[in-house]
C-alpha cells in the first residue's frame, strides 16, 4: 500500500482525508488520459467510429465489479442525472421514504417532484426507524444514501436483503456514492432494486461518468408507458428507443468512461478484500480515537459498523487551522469532515489527532 501512495502526487505534500469531497487523479490515469486525447488528436471522428463496442465494454466492466449484468447497467454522467431520470419517470401516486438530512441530491430531488414523502431519522437505531416508518407509512419507494455524506453513519446490507424479503413490493434506490469501492459488494445478490453512484470519489474515475444499476425487469418496471408505447411505434435505431436510452442521450465522453474503466481495472489489481482490509484498520483505529477525544456524535459512537467518513465536532476555525498544517476536510453539517481511503494511512490520522490535541 505505502507502494501504491507514489502512484498519487497529493499525497507527497498534504494528508488527504478528503475522499468525500474527491477522490484523487493518480499518475497511471493521467497516462491512460493522454494516451485517449492523443488517438482522438490524432483520429479525429474515426476515433469514434467503435465507441459504441467500447461503451459496451464499459458496461460490462461495471456489471462485472458489481454483480449485474452489463444489459441492465447504465452509463450517466453522474448519480443525480440518473436519480432524476428515475424520478421524471416515476408515476407521481408514489409515496417515498427518506432519511431525514440525507444527501440533497436525494432529498431535494424528490421533494421537487411533488410526491408525498415521509422520513425515517438516521440515528444509533436507523434500521429499527426505517422499519417503524415503513409499518406507519406503508411507502411505495425507499431512495437514500448507503452512507451518510455527513457523519458517515451506513445502512446495514444484510438489513436491506431482509426488508427487501419483508416488502417485495417497495421498490428499494440506493445512492452509493459514498460506498462503491470501500468494499466488497455483489448488486445481484443485495436487497436492493436500483443502485447508482458518481464514479470521482471512492472509485477514482475523475468527474462526468456514474452508472445505475437495476435488478431484473425493474428497468422495464419504473419506464413510462408512453416511452414504451412511443418506442415500439418509432422508426428509430434501438440506440435512441431502447430502455436505457432515457439515461444514455446523447454523447457519451470516451475520456470519462474510459477513466471509469481504466479505474475499476486499478482497484481490481489491487484487489477489493485488500482496500476493504485496509479501510476497516483505519476505521478502527479512528473511530476509538476520537470517541476518546468525545469528538464525535453519540450516535455514531454507538453503532458497531461505520464507514469510513467521520464528522468531527468543530467549527471554521478548527478546518482553516487543519489548512494550514496542509490537512485536507470539509467541513459538513455543524463539524469538520474526515474521510479515509486505501492511499490513507495510521500515519496521517495520528497527524490529525495531534492537532487536534495542539488545537484544543
Amino acid at each position: 500500500m505505502k507502494n501504491l501512495r507514489k502512484e498519487f502526487p497529493v499525497l507527497s505534500q498534504n494528508t488527504y482525508l478528503n475522499t468525500a469531497s474527491s477522490g484523487l487523479l493518480y499518475d497511471s490515469l493521467l497516462d491512460h488520459r493522454q494516451e485517449h486525447d492523443l488517438d482522438f488528436l490524432i483520429g479525429g471522428s474515426m476515433f469514434r467510429d467503435k465507441q459504441q463496442d467500447f461503451l459496451n465494454s464499459v458496461r460490462k466492466s461495471v456489471g462485472d465489479f458489481f454483480g449485474c449484468r452489463s444489459e441492465n447497467t447504465v452509463l450517466t454522467t453522474n448519480f443525480s442525472l440518473g436519480f432524476n431520470t428515475i424520478l421524471n419517470g416515476l408515476d407521481k401516486d408514489h409515496k417515498v421514504m427518506l432519511l431525514d438530512k440525507d444527501y440533497p441530491s436525494v432529498n431535494f430531488a424528490v421533494i421537487t417532484k411533488g410526491f408525498e414523502v415521509c422520513y425515517a431519522k438516521v440515528n444509533a437505531t436507523l434500521e429499527q426507524n426505517i422499519e417503524e416508518a415503513i409499518i406507519e407509512h406503508n411507502p411505495t419507494v425507499f431512495a437514500f444514501s448507503l452512507v451518510q455524506y455527513i457523519n458517515g453513519i451506513s445502512i446495514d446490507l444484510d438489513f436491506l436483503k431482509q426488508l427487501k424479503l419483508k416488502n417485495p413490493d417497495l421498490i428499494i434506490i440506493a445512492d452509493a456514492t459514498q460506498f462503491c469501492g470501500t468494499k466488497e459488494f455483489n448488486f445481484k445478490t443485495s436487497g436492493i432494486d436500483i443502485l447508482g453512484c458518481s464514479g470521482y470519489k471512492w472509485l477514482l474515475g475523475g468527474y462526468g461518468n456514474g452508472f445505475m444499476l437495476f435488478k431484473e425487469n425493474v428497468l422495464q418496471q419504473i419506464t413510462p408507458g408512453s416511452y414504451k408505447k412511443a418506442a415500439a411505434l418509432a422508426n428509430y435505431d434501438s440506440s435512441y428507443t431502447n430502455l436505457r436510452a432515457r439515461y444514455e442521450c446523447g454523447h457519451l465522453d470516451t475520456f470519462n468512461f474510459g477513466s471509469l474503466q481504466f479505474s475499476l481495472k486499478f482497484l481490481s489489481g489491487i484487489g477489493l478484500s485488500v482496500i476493504e482490509e485496509k479501510i476497516q484498520e483505519l476505521i478502527n483505529y479512528t473511530k476509538t480515537e476520537l470517541a476518546n477525544l468525545n469528538l464525535l456524535e453519540k450516535h455514531v459512537v454507538l453503532r458497531n459498523n461505520h464507514s469510513s467518513i467521520f464528522n468531527i465536532k468543530g467549527d471554521q476555525k478548527m478546518h482553516n487551522t487543519l489548512i494550514e498544517k496542509n490537512i485536507i476536510t470539509s467541513l459538513r453539517g455543524n463539524g469538520v469532515r474526515i474521510s479515509l481511503h486505501f492511499y490513507n494511512t495510521i500515519e496521517d490520522v495520528t497527524r490529525l489527532l495531534d492537532v487536534l490535541h495542539r488545537y484544543r
